[in-house]
């Protein structure tokens, strides 16, 4: 569940709540039960599983390399280009 974080306009508190996306906002304050307001704040998101850093996007360069850009070469070469044909 999503974590909102919250500002009452009375007593200044942040304070953050988990809640169901669906589920509506918050309009009073748990501390004075003033009006409070969602407010912005700095997300964060975690990369799960095994398949990140086997995929070539570390930066030890233990995996697999990832492909170049297409551009001035050409496809020759390229597995996504002879693939499906």
């Amino acid at each position: 569940m999503p974590v909102y974080e919250y500002e009452c306009k009375s007593c200044k508190k942040v304070f953050e709540v988990q809640q169901k996306m669906s589920d509506g906002p918050l309009t009073n304050c748990p501390e004075c039960d003033g009006p409070v307001k969602k407010i912005m704040s700095m997300n964060s998101f975690q990369l799960k599983g095994g398949g990140w850093y086997s995929d070539g996007y570390s930066s030890s360069g233990g995996g697999a390399k990832a492909a170049p850009a297409c551009g001035g070469g050409g496809c020759q070469g390229c597995p996504a280009a002879s693939s499906g044909k």
